[in-house]
């Protein structure tokens, strides 16, 4: 099979087995990408992790009914991923070594998670596994300041992304495919909701950081960002049926 067909049957099939082939067959930009940051006080091996769970969120992602390469949207996919490594791995330093254990030991979790299940454990997941509390997850999940656009935000639900709404890598209002489809979208969220995408997204700080800038609670922040994060997918869902 050709690579559209290799992704058309994954996407319609979900099967695992099907999504390691995918997986192996692209390995080699993982390798590739993870040695451009070698000399950068991370090991390889460490740096080669990272790309490869990269690939396998993007396997998971990729669309090919959108004519790209896949190729070509990987590339800056794993890129944005290990220089977010890289940034979370510099903040771990000034944080408490509690913290800081604990944020390790959900990476690791939410990786084999990832691996064995095919999506994202909520918080409410990886508590139960490390046998700790939400809270304490989420909490340590925000106090390094760095956000993926991989990371659910949704508590109890499907664990919605800002990367299921906006693109993964460079300026997060200019490089989505249908770009007047988000400014529409964004128009229909009020200024506190759109400071708070800015804030959270743009800016990438941490919830209690942005909660301290709109001055309101970190509990508000969640809760509004699953909030508003729901409604920029279905008002661009919307738009592109229409």
């Amino acid at each position: 099979m050709n690579e559209e067909e290799l992704f058309r049957k994954y996407r319609e099939t979900h099967d695992v087995a099907l999504r390691n082939q995918i997986v192996e067959k692209y390995l080699y930009i993982a390798a590739v990408l993870a040695k451009k940051f070698v000399g950068r006080g991370v090991e390889y091996d460490d740096l080669y992790q990272v790309a490869s769970l990269a690939l396998i969120k993007g396997v998971d992602r990729f669309d090919e009914r959108k004519g790209l390469r896949f190729s070509t949207f990987i590339t800056p996919t794993i890129t944005g991923e290990i220089k977010n490594y890289f940034r979370d791995r510099s903040r771990l330093v000034h944080l408490p070594r509690k913290v800081s254990e604990l944020r390790v030991s959900i990476k690791h979790a939410s990786e084999a998670f990832f691996a064995e299940q095919g999506r994202k454990p909520t918080a409410k997941e990886l508590a139960q596994q490390l046998g700790v509390s939400e809270e304490e997850v989420l909490r340590a999940t925000d106090a390094g300041g760095v956000v993926s656009l991989d990371v659910s935000v949704d508590r109890e639900g499907e664990g919605m992304s800002l990367h299921d709404v906006l693109p993964a890598d460079g300026d997060i209002f200019e490089k989505v495919e249908d770009r007047d489809a988000l400014e529409a979208a964004l128009r229909t969220l009020t200024r506190q909701e759109r400071e708070l995408i800015k804030c959270r997204f743009g800016q990438e700080l941490s919830q209690m950081e942005t909660a301290k800038k709109l001055g309101v609670s970190q509990m508000n922040v969640s809760r509004m960002e699953r909030r508003v994060l729901q409604k920029l997918r279905e008002t661009m869902k919307k738009a592109m049926v229409e």
